[in-house]
């Protein structure tokens, strides 16, 4: 047995166990809706489940929900109220038959948004922006999967593995570790109808990737907060943490980001590569705002990612370029050649809030830059 398996009480479950309960059998318009929501560190999510007695179709359907700010970091103990408003549903990958996820955002007893509600502010941005519903985005989540002594899973426990180069979409033993929760989280995503479109190891040995998208305005981040509750709920049941530190580990190892990828319908045109040189203007002045929204703690978690080294950039200066891992704002060489696509912006960190740093590209390229989001207008979200 592994050290991760000796130390993590949730491996040592027998799982054959619970299989027994779950399938007992249940009154099909009876659903088990589990409300998730971001709390108060900005990364991290929280989950508490409840039945309802009809089959939802839509998150108004649902009940709004309250529960203990104060133990999330939202409330004081005194008036510890904090509510939960159902934005978006999703089939349930563990539970399965009609149960289903509920993505929330939360607001204060006085119905005021909390200060980790960042989804309301990028509502009102998109629907400031004319064609905000044809802003695409698609993100590639990193993240590390670690043992519960904190250490990357596989790694020697005194020791590091091999420098840096056959781990990045490796294959073999001895180059991958726990492909198994790569794989049940995929599948987890394709059942509840998330946009993931791919999955790979990458450059530091026990990291990996996988990309959510290409989503229309606010579902991108409704979608990858989903996704990174499934990461953490399948990492659990393996004894696994799935960690978004942007540099769990000092060195020379690679860290880990959010690339956002950006298109709006002008720039996937003929000739929208005009319209991509022109966002990344309106981005390079913006820097210092952009970083602020980059990392749940106003770039502090960034300064430890973004060195300039290591496929990353500087944190104090903004540069683009072509098929270049080394800048803040990357084309591909295919939209360069090809001269319309979209642009990648490679400063979020792993643990970035999507819908702060897509609230942020939108205000700046759009709103601020004036409408150039595309040709359709966009009705009110919630």
């Amino acid at each position: 047995m592994s050290k991760v398996l000796k130390n993590s009480p949730n491996a040592n479950i027998d799982k054959n166990v619970l299989k027994r309960y779950m399938d007992l059998p249940i009154c099909e318009n009876i659903v088990q809706a589990t409300y998730i929501w971001i709390d108060g560190t900005g990364d991290n999510v929280r989950c508490k489940d409840r039945t309802v007695e009809f089959v939802p179709q839509c998150p108004d359907e649902l009940p709004v929900w309250n529960y203990d700010g104060s133990s999330t970091g939202q409330a004081e103990g005194s008036n510890s109220d904090t509510y939960m408003r159902p934005r978006a549903i999703y089939p349930d990958p563990i539970r399965r038959g009609n149960h289903i996820l509920v993505m929330c955002d939360t607001y204060t007893f006085d119905g005021n948004p909390t200060e980790t509600n960042k989804r309301k502010k990028f509502v009102e941005t998109l629907n400031a922006c004319k064609g905000g519903d044809d802003i695409w985005f698609g993100i590639e989540q990193e993240y590390t999967l670690l043992d519960m002594d904190g250490r990357p899973f596989g790694w020697p426990t005194n020791g590091f593995p091999a420098p840096q180069g056959p781990y990045y979409c490796g294959v073999g033993a001895n180059k991958v570790y726990a492909r198994d929760i790569i794989e049940a989280h995929y599948k987890a995503c394709l059942f509840s109808g998330l946009k993931i479109c791919g999955t790979n190891a990458e450059v530091m040995p026990s990291q990996w990737e996988y990309q959510i998208g290409p989503c229309p305005g606010v579902t991108i981040g409704d979608e990858l907060w989903v996704s990174r509750y499934l990461l953490h709920r399948i990492a659990e049941d393996f004894g696994i943490i799935a960690t978004l530190d942007p540099k769990p580990m000092v060195g020379s190892w690679n860290g880990a980001g959010a690339h956002t990828n950006v298109s709006t319908t002008k720039m996937r045109e003929n000739g929208g590569i005009k319209e991509i040189e022109a966002a990344v203007a309106k981005l390079s002045k913006q820097h210092a705002r952009h970083i602020k929204a980059y990392d749940p703690r106003g770039g502090e978690d960034n300064k430890r990612r973004l060195i300039g080294r290591l496929e990353t950039s500087s944190i104090n200066d903004f540069s683009s370029g072509v098929a270049n891992r080394g800048v803040s704002i990357r084309i591909p060489r295919g939209v360069a050649d090809e001269g319309k696509g979209y642009f990648e912006d490679r400063r979020p960190a792993s643990n970035c809030d999507p819908y702060s740093v897509c609230e942020a590209i939108v205000y700046t390229i759009c709103v601020e830059g004036g409408n150039s989001g595309g040709k359709s207008s966009c009705t009110p979200r919630k």
